[in-house]
């Protein structure tokens, strides 16, 4: 036991090491612009389509316009603006770090980890039947919880993550990927496949942030949307035309680095089923978020393991050792 104690101490990473081999330089005031014109972007392509189709109705008819007006606004609120606000307003960790900021973004992390914890804990005990934590871990991260016991908030929420969440995020997935698939297939309309695909990969994004109780950071949460707005104007492609090489190469590059996906490709795209493109594009979208939020969680509690300020009594001793070899090549005044 003590060997095995041993070698976990000399495994330890130190801030400085986790600095060198996690930290990036990241511009945060121009991610946060960034991720404010992307979805921007996305907001301006659902207005244009919720537009088509309403003045297409009001060509048909004055008044069913007038109505398809009125409910392409609460559309829009329900389906865009609401979602966008959760996903944007839940926490996130702060991982990207470095010596002088290792010591506030670990305090900041610790709170978000309650946080997760007290929401998990409620939604267990007030929401009946809904299936996505085992009851038995989470009953041992209400007396963690309750003993203030951190380190063992911490490891109830990574047998959360790495099981019930996990198979839970793997069902929401599916279940909108299919949603975004069928959908499709009816519609035939390239403006409504667009705004189908959009508000799906939107909703997908949502639930899952939901479910594990915080976002990815806004460098990620950049190319998450920015994927949400490619899925968005392929499928306004597809709507009109056959499934051709452009698309072939953009959903390639899409799944890159997602196990199984990339060697389905070129089966789904043969098959020429515009519903089927569109599912596996949300389903990019859905494996794309939980890569980053288990990556994003894994860091974070690395970084909790570092050490990152010495003790008053190793600084003293530093110190010390420091006047002795200094007085050894030269004779230094005494302190009075």
């Amino acid at each position: 036991m003590s060997k095995k104690n041993n070698d976990i101490q000399e495994e330890k990473m130190s801030i400085y090491e986790y600095e060198q081999k996690y930290s990036k330089r990241q511009n945060v005031k121009g991610a946060k612009t960034l991720l404010f014109l992307i979805s921007a972007s996305i907001g301006v392509f659902l207005f244009f389509c919720f537009f088509s189709v309403t003045m297409r109705v009001y060509d048909i008819n004055r008044y069913a316009g007038y109505g398809a007006i009125g409910v392409s606004v609460i559309l829009y609120i329900f389906l865009f603006i609401v979602p966008l606000v959760k996903i944007l307003k839940t926490e996130y960790f702060i991982v990207n770090v470095n010596a002088k900021t290792a010591s506030a973004a670990k305090a900041h992390n610790k709170k978000v980890r309650r946080k997760i914890a007290d929401k998990i804990i409620e939604l267990t005990a007030k929401v009946e039947g809904v299936g996505w934590y085992d009851s038995q871990t989470v009953g041992r991260l209400a007396i963690a919880v309750r003993t203030d016991n951190d380190k063992a908030i911490m490891e109830n929420l990574s047998a959360l993550y790495s099981g019930s969440v996990k198979k839970s995020a793997k069902e929401l997935i599916f279940k909108i990927s299919l949603k975004s698939g069928m959908y499709s297939a009816l519609s035939q309309t390239n403006k409504i496949d667009a705004l189908l695909v959009a508000t799906l990969n939107l909703q997908l994004v949502k639930d899952l942030v939901f479910l594990y109780g915080f976002r990815p950071s806004d460098t990620k949460l950049v190319r998450i949307f920015a994927r949400v707005l490619q899925n968005s104007l392929i499928a306004y492609g597809l709507g009109g035309a056959k499934i051709g090489n452009s698309v072939v190469q953009t959903m390639g590059n899409a799944v890159k680095g997602i196990p199984l996906l990339g060697s389905a490709i070129s089966t789904l795209v043969d098959s020429s089923v515009q519903g089927l493109t569109n599912g596996v594009l949300t389903t990019v979208i859905g494996y794309q978020t939980i890569k980053y939020l288990n990556t994003e969680y894994r860091l974070q509690e690395l970084l909790d393991g570092i050490e990152i300020v010495e003790t008053e009594e190793e600084f003293n001793k530093s110190c010390e050792e420091l006047e002795k070899e200094l007085r050894k090549g030269k004779k230094l005044p005494q302190a009075s």
